[in-house]
């Protein structure tokens, strides 16, 4: 019996889509809000310690589950762009540290002075220039270090999260707020994707200029792209029927309103209770409670004036619960205090010595790196997928 070509192809597209893995588990992307707790929670047990080497160890972490789990999508190439961010935030607190002097004791270590400058009385307490310590940059350098893993954990999320599946699993009454931060969060990379486009037109054509030269050159270029992507995005969302009122009435607007916004008061008062622990037993648990009721009927009663169709749900299986529980296995771990003394979360400078690795919370951070291989691995590129017969460069100020 003879075959068609057709029947041929066919055969030979459906197994380069279905590869021989040897019984390992199949590629696929996770499940974004997976991403995001994972993160988060990461980002919890960071808030948690001041030890420089358990930090370190949350950037190690942080570094292996994006090599071993990111995308070739143009949101997953940004991490890097957040290493930077997080470099300056560290060398902002230290600068501060310096400039914003608060004296030295006895017993500090002395490294340089800088001019002090006199201030008024009103002023009193804070102190420009003068002697700096070795403590006092060490200090602003670990507190910096901190709030930089903080803003790495997020962009870990960002990184390996889908941000256009994660607008698809939010509730219908927050679709125009998805939306918004969908737009930002996707505006980075575009910018990334978009310079380098461009970079790389200009080494086609010969562009040597360097410097202040060559910013007009890639500025122009950038940002008319720039434009083009947002009139495209603007033109495509509004044939989708984006920022659309639909059959909600005037009365049930302003009673969702209503509903989040006396929610929201009961969940900052439930957590300002929990917090303080002088504070009456009416603004701990039961306001907390009666905020989160009140939430989701706004929620709810939001949600009904938007209908919305769903082609390829994203799953919710094992992985997908495996990477979130790690994450939060860890931030518990690192908030119950059992199994190490709580001041080697934070040690003290003073007197200057090495920080120890407390066991326990190193195992938790370490527990958080298990989402790298619990994971599926993901989707590679087809190679098979027909390239485009001819690749316009973008144009630049050189050739206009």
């Amino acid at each position: 019996m003879s075959s068609s070509p057709y029947a041929a192809r066919t055969a030979g597209e459906r197994t380069a889509a279905t590869p021989d893995t040897g019984g390992r588990r199949l590629p696929r992307t996770l499940h974004p809000v997976a991403w995001w707790i994972w993160a988060l929670a990461l980002a919890t047990a960071v808030s948690r310690t001041n030890n420089p080497l358990l930090l370190f160890l949350v950037l190690a972490v942080l570094g292996y589950v994006i090599t071993v789990r990111r995308t070739e999508a143009p949101w997953a190439r940004g991490f890097k762009y957040y290493l930077y961010l997080a470099l300056t935030v560290v060398a902002i607190r230290v600068v501060f540290r310096a400039v914003f002097a608060t004296g030295m004791t006895p017993d500090d270590h002395y490294l340089f002075s800088l001019p002090h400058i006199p201030t008024p009385d009103w002023y009193a307490g804070i102190q420009l220039g003068g002697p700096v310590s070795l403590e006092a940059l060490l200090s602003a350098a670990t507190d910096g270090l901190r709030l930089a893993c903080m803003l790495c954990c997020i962009g870990a999320a960002n990184t390996l999260a889908n941000p256009k599946r994660a607008l698809r699993v939010l509730p219908g009454a927050l679709y125009e707020l998805g939306v918004a931060v969908t737009v930002s969060i996707s505006v980075a990379p575009q910018l990334v994707q978009s310079v380098q486009r461009v970079a790389r037109a200009r080494r086609l054509r010969a562009g040597r200029n360097k410097g202040l030269k060559a910013l007009r050159g890639i500025v122009v270029p950038v940002l008319e792209d720039a434009l083009e992507r947002s009139l495209r995005l603007a033109a495509a969302m509004d044939s989708r029927g984006y920022g659309r009122a639909g059959s909600a009435t005037p009365r049930s607007r302003r009673l969702t309103g209503a509903l989040m916004l006396l929610g929201m008061c009961g969940l900052c008062a439930g957590a300002y209770g929990l917090l303080d622990p002088t504070a009456p037993k009416l603004l701990g648990l039961p306001a907390l409670a009666a905020g989160s009721v009140l939430c989701l009927a706004g929620l709810r009663l939001g949600g009904r004036r938007v209908t919305r169709t769903t082609y390829r749900p994203d799953p919710w299986r094992f992985a997908e619960w495996s990477v979130a529980s790690c994450g939060v296995l860890s931030a518990v771990l690192l908030f119950v205090n059992v199994g190490y003394e709580p001041a080697e979360l934070n040690p003290s400078i003073y007197p200057l010595s090495w920080p120890t690795l407390p066991l326990v919370p190193a195992a938790a951070i370490l527990l958080a790196g298990a989402a790298g291989f619990l994971a599926p691995p993901p989707t590679p590129p087809n190679p098979s997928a027909p390239t485009a017969p001819h690749i316009t460069a973008p144009r630049t100020e050189e050739t206009a």
